[in-house]
């Protein structure tokens, strides 16, 4: 039986947080159900369908051997409700309960999370994302929109920016914003977290505007506050009210429905005055079979 064990080579940099496997691109008939992440030092198998026991537990064996460096493996069912973790191997590290680790990416450190939520706290295709913001914030004022946990905000405030602020209704993922921040031992006074509604808050998030970055990362869907098909025009629109003339716009789409027109042409009828100046794309590996079904990352500079 075909597995993912036959399209990893292991990577030559451990201490780097990576994908190691991306069946959800759909480039790997059979295992389009099938996510494997490398946390050091734990390996993480996501599962959105139920596979056989001794399937899984194969592959187990197989990543174990791989990656004898590996002291604990996670499998999470996202095919089940509430996304359950299952510990296959190990109980602590470090001598502690694996409850949390820390990714690290790009010389920085970002909270994981396992157990506590379905989404662990850093979504590892958008790296090439963070990195450009890292390159480019210098002395900037950088607006973080959807901010999560705010791994935009550590890479920004990493890179020199001015001040960075964050906005998102989860109020328990700004707190692990924070954490983030100090686990990179940042300066707290050039960070400022908001728990807000982005739809219903426009004018105290243009109180620290103007901003010479704007990032733009909605969810595809939140039941009662976001629908980004029906919604991301009141981002759009609103481009002139927060960013300064000459400011710089990461806006992104993780929509699997929606592909890339549909943002370029959201641009081109609520802010004309935008100019596309680049796209960032994705790690290789998270490779897709259909173009367009993935993330999205679009770079505009507001005239």
């Amino acid at each position: 039986m075909i597995s993912p064990i036959d399209f990893i080579t292991k990577p030559i940099d451990l201490i780097e947080t990576q994908r190691l496997f991306h069946g959800r691109g759909h480039a790997y008939p059979g295992l389009e159900h099938v996510n494997i992440d490398w946390i050091a030092p734990a390996i993480i198998i996501t599962l959105y369908a139920e596979v056989e026991r001794d399937w899984l537990e194969t592959l187990c064996s197989q990543l174990a051997d791989l990656f004898p460096e590996c002291e604990n493996l996670q499998v999470q069912y996202r095919c089940r409700p509430r996304g359950p973790f299952e510990q296959i191997k190990g109980e602590l590290v470090e001598g502690k309960p694996l409850s949390k680790l820390v990714a690290v990416e790009n010389g920085l450190k970002y909270h994981i999370s396992l157990g506590q939520a379905q989404n662990t706290g850093l979504f590892l295709d958008m790296a090439n994302g963070r990195s450009w913001v890292k390159e480019n914030s210098e002395g900037k004022n950088v607006l973080n929109l959807f901010s999560y946990t705010c791994g935009f905000s550590v890479a920004a405030i990493a890179g020199g920016a001015q001040r960075d602020v964050n906005i998102d209704m989860a109020k328990g993922a700004l707190s692990t914003g924070r954490e983030n921040h100090r686990l990179n031992d940042h300066d707290m006074t050039r960070v400022i977290f908001q728990g807000i509604d982005i739809f219903k808050s426009w004018s105290r998030i243009k109180k620290y505007g103007p901003y010479d970055i704007l990032i733009s990362d909605p969810p595809s869907f939140q039941k009662g506050s976001v629908d980004i098909q029906r919604d991301y025009y009141k981002i759009i629109s609103r481009i002139p009210l927060l960013v300064k003339p000459g400011g710089l716009l990461m806006l992104c789409l993780n929509s699997p429905d929606l592909d890339d027109n549909f943002l370029k042409q959201q641009v081109a009828e609520h802010c004309p005055d935008c100019k596309m100046i680049g796209k960032i794309e994705n790690p290789e590996i998270f490779k897709e079979a259909q173009v367009g079904k993935g993330l999205k990352v679009y770079l505009y500079q507001y005239l």
